[in-house]
């Protein structure tokens, strides 16, 4: 086992003894379900009580880099914390799940996966997409844009359309939707 998939073991195990819901997303969750790439951190989607995420917080011990007072306004705020391994320099970027029906939802579908022989929860691919193209849009990261289109090139046959579809309405994203599609089944053509 590598020293950051020990990391995110550890981490996983936290969350579970503190019945703290959540889900793998960002590039580990995009990896999964498209085309993998490597990358320093992680992204985890969390949904705790206030007394759940301090109990998380000092579980951390002295190994790990994190600070009460920013986990604590990323509660109030559903905003986001980090936490880093002080020893080998792994981050994970612990995000407050928003309150707003897509996330919500996207929270809801989430499903149990094998990711570096870990039993873990992972967005859907439906929602690695929806979420990769918002990020996108607000950030305008073509990175963004690509671990998407890695997602729909694999996934292409599997997704479920009328639920990116709706969803990209709502989060005004059609258009890079139509776009992200239509370079997939390109690609796939191509192939």
């Amino acid at each position: 086992m590598t020293s950051q998939e020990n990391f995110l073991e550890k981490l996983i195990k936290k969350l579970n003894e503190q019945n703290i819901p959540y889900m793998l997303s960002g590039s580990v969750s995009s990896s999964l379900h498209g085309q993998p790439r490597a990358t320093n951190d992680a992204d985890i989607i969390i949904a705790p009580e206030e007394e759940q995420l301090i109990a998380f917080v000092k579980s951390l011990g002295d190994d790990y880099y994190v600070s009460y007072d920013a986990a604590h306004e990323a509660l109030k705020s559903n905003s986001m914390f980090n936490v880093v391994d002080i020893r080998n320099s792994w981050k994970a970027d612990f995000i407050i799940c928003k309150d707003r029906p897509f996330s919500r939802e996207e929270f809801q579908r989430r499903r149990k996966a094998d990711i570096m022989g870990l039993d873990v929860w992972v967005v859907s691919a439906e929602d690695v997409i929806l979420s990769k193209l918002e990020w996108a849009k607000n950030s305008e990261s073509g990175q963004q844009f690509l671990d998407a289109l890695g997602v729909a090139i694999v996934q292409y046959d599997r997704l479920d359309r009328d639920y990116l579809y709706k969803w990209a309405k709502e989060l005004q994203v059609e258009s890079s939707l139509e776009e992200l599609l239509k370079q997939a089944k390109k690609q796939l053509n191509s192939g």
